[in-house]
């Protein structure tokens, strides 16, 4: 291995050409010789690490982060840009971003943008106002892209599943929204058919959405009734599809 010498005196040695470098025995003893580091750039106490950690907790549960004020905008024309985006949502809330989604390789708009606004009243206020509306003859999904949730109730997701009552009659309603209750979809088909029962289908262990559910009826008359009056239809911004279960 070479020593410190003879790395100094290897013609090698990078340096400025007017300007050798010149290497003196004491400097050389300095560099050989071990000594602790004596810093504290990365010294903490235990009260300050109880401190990053709770400012951690806070952030983690805090309901105004930013997932909580960016929305998601589906199925938009593809002539719409940020501009005339930014244009649209601002008249419902305030907007400090909004992005289409282009294709990389064709640069053509992915017909959908996220909008990160500036509060979380005005990202509700956006949803509330937008969703379900037409851009361009378009009907547009407005919701949040991520919402703070308490932990799930599974008792009433377990018995919302014991009180539904089947029959041979019955329906499958596909690509349902994520906000789709039990009872906004019995009201739904309620308006054309007589319904005996209704339920969504929930993610096993949890009560998040599975996007779809079934509608039983007390005749197969209700059931075509309901097939053809809702099938392809837009129901909370998305386009439901049913058929005979």
């Amino acid at each position: 291995m070479a020593t410190i010498s003879s790395l100094f005196s290897s013609p090698n040695l990078l340096h400025h050409p007017k300007k050798p470098i010149n290497a003196s025995p004491k400097l050389s003893l300095q560099i050989l010789k071990a000594t602790p580091f004596q810093g504290s750039y990365l010294k903490l106490t235990s009260r300050d690490s109880q401190r990053l950690y709770a400012v951690a907790e806070e952030v983690a549960a805090d309901p105004s982060s930013k997932a909580a004020m960016r929305v998601y905008i589906g199925n938009i024309p593809r002539t719409v840009d940020n501009a005339e985006l930014t244009k649209i949502v601002e008249e419902h809330g305030a907007v400090e971003k909004a992005e289409v989604m282009y294709d990389k390789y064709s640069g053509r708009s992915r017909r959908f943008a996220f909008v990160t606004a500036k509060t979380v009243e005005d990202a509700n206020t956006i949803v509330e106002k937008l969703n379900g509306t037409e851009v361009g003859g378009r009907e547009i999904k407005v919701n949040i892209t991520e919402k703070p949730l308490l932990q799930p109730d599974l008792s009433l997701v377990q018995a919302e599943e014991s009180q539904f009552v089947d029959s041979p009659h019955k329906v499958y309603v596909g690509n349902l929204g994520k906000g789709v209750t039990t009872d906004t979809l019995q009201k739904l088909f309620a308006e054309k058919a007589k319904v005996l029962s209704a339920k969504v289908s929930r993610v096993p262990g949890t009560s998040k959405s599975s996007g779809f559910g079934f509608v039983s009826f007390s005749s197969e008359e209700d059931v075509e009734a309901a097939i053809s009056s809702f099938n392809s239809t837009f129901f909370e911004g998305q386009r439901i599809r049913v058929n005979k279960a």
